[in-house]
């Protein structure tokens, strides 16, 4: 495993990081029809970001994509825990980040993330990973969404090697799987982590790859969907399936944690959150309805590929 140049190596990616999050605020404002709120930002502790939030749309609740880039002396306990050999390490950390919120409770929300992590000590060799990818959330199922959602995720990744894709996939489904309810958070996609496999450029392009898939792979389906009719029922069931969303976040979600345990800009973090949610007690789906069948044939595990 060769050691990142830091300088140039680091700037190479900020550079992509910065771009990508350009080109998908483009792309969801022309959907939208307006631009959204740019709010720059600075980290006490070292680095800052940049949150570009777009609220209260015809289409997007809440969208949002954020860029940071931030510095530290002493991981938080959620990472050093999990890795001892961090411990004593300054880190540098950048990425992006974003979560789509779609009005239209047919239009599913859609996660992606791709970020560069490197930790360093004197006299020692640096720690450095890439990790990413890309998740979908609907709350009425559709089987042409799912396949094409996963094709675009396995054409992603197929150039570097046709083991990725079921690799990244099983990946994701454990991850995003919300232990305390024992269900899926939605139909997955891909999820990577600690990746440093072959050198930095390879590393580097795999997840420039995944993070270059998102618009072509969410897209096109938000575009089906983003004005199917609806009533009250269909959305209180949106608001329902939401607060599984944000159960996942605040309990299990190894991103907010970091976050907010190294001292992140919470209201970046929290962007995260769909803005509208409700709870019901013990609810159940009515039998043979849409949103029974949202649990019994799409959040299950499966291979969309074979279906």
């Amino acid at each position: 495993m060769d050691k990142p140049k830091r300088d140039n190596q680091g700037a190479e990616v900020e550079t992509f990081l910065r771009s990508l999050q350009q080109e998908i605020v483009e792309e969801l404002s022309r959907i939208e029809g307006r631009p959204f709120l740019h709010d720059a930002w600075e980290r006490a502790e070292g680095g800052g970001g940049i949150s570009r939030v777009l609220e209260d749309g015809e289409v997007f609740e809440r969208a949002g994509v954020n860029f940071s880039h931030v510095r530290g002396n002493a991981l938080p306990p959620s990472a050093s825990a999990s890795r001892p050999e961090l411990a004593g390490r300054s880190f540098e950390a950048m990425g992006v980040s974003l979560v789509i919120h779609p009005r239209n409770p047919y239009a599913p929300t859609t996660h992606m993330n791709v970020r560069f992590f490197v930790a360093t000590k004197p006299g020692a060799e640096a720690v450095w990973w890439f990790g990413g990818g890309m998740d979908l959330t609907p709350y009425y199922g559709f089987a042409e969404d799912a396949v094409a959602f996963h094709r675009a995720c396995r054409d992603a990744l197929e150039p570097f090697g046709a083991h990725y894709y079921p690799r990244f996939k099983r990946h994701c489904d454990e991850y995003f799987f919300i232990k305390h309810r024992q269900e899926p958070r939605g139909i997955g996609g891909v999820f990577f982590d600690d990746f440093n496999e072959r050198d930095f450029d390879y590393s580097f392009s795999l997840a420039r790859s995944v993070a270059g898939a998102f618009l072509g792979a969410y897209v096109p389906i938000l575009e089906r969907r983003m004005a199917t009719p609806y009533g009250p029922e269909q959305r209180a069931f949106h608001e329902y399936r939401r607060g599984r969303y944000v159960e996942f976040n605040l309990v299990q979600d190894r991103g907010t944690l970091f976050g907010l345990q190294s001292g992140g800009r919470a209201e970046s973090i929290l962007m995260s959150m769909p803005p509208v949610v409700r709870w019901r007690y013990d609810w159940v789906a009515e039998a043979g309805s849409p949103e029974a069948r949202l649990m019994s044939e799409f959040l299950v595990a499966k291979d969309w590929l074979e279906t």
